[in-house]
């Protein structure tokens, strides 16, 4: 089983969370074993049962003390600022998904595989990550064995690469040109 962490308990680590739960291989494959964010644990699972996008979690989840319990699964939560100092040796962490938005130069993300993960998987843009994969586009690039810090590209660049991939070999592409417009996000 694939053992999961998740640093950054904000939007896309509340819907990371949420996609896992509502994934048919959870609890057999994989599992979300520990969260990591500077919220108080009781907030943090009050955001995650009421979504305003998503709408109310469907399922049951109670904040305790040293984390949240979700349909009967714990989930342990930390509250620390350096990655370096997390348990992920001892809680045997196979990916961290790292969504802070603060850890995504090399030398920050590699704090994660320094406290005992395998991989980390940053969910934007990173500078000199061992590889960038948009799904649907590169995966097949992607080495279990050689890459252990992945980006996860751009919300932009996962929106556009994709249509434009089918375009292009279906078609052929000589130029291009787009815009992005985004919301005031933090």
């Amino acid at each position: 089983m694939i053992r999961v962490a998740i640093n950054g308990f904000g939007r896309i680590g509340r819907n990371t969370l949420r996609a896992a739960f509502g994934h048919s291989q959870y609890g057999k494959k994989f599992e979300i074993i520990a969260i990591n964010d500077l919220g108080n644990t009781k907030m943090l699972a009050h955001l995650f049962k009421y979504d305003s996008i998503y709408g109310k979690f469907d399922g049951n989840i109670e904040a305790k003390d040293d984390g949240i319990e979700i349909n009967g699964r714990h989930i342990k939560f930390f509250s620390q600022v350096n990655p370096s100092k997390l348990p992920w040796n001892n809680l045997d962490i196979d990916v961290v998904v790292e969504s802070t938005g603060l850890f995504r130069k090399r030398e920050d993300a590699t704090q994660h595989l320094e406290a005992g993960a395998k991989k980390v998987i940053i969910s934007a843009p990173a500078k000199d990550p061992d590889i960038t994969v948009v799904l649907g586009v590169n995966e097949h690039l992607y080495d279990a064995n050689n890459h252990n810090i992945i980006s996860n590209a751009s919300c932009t660049t996962n929106s556009l690469a994709p249509p434009v991939k089918v375009l292009h070999d279906t078609f052929g592409i000589n130029q291009g040109f787009m815009t992005t417009i985004h919301s005031y996000t933090g």
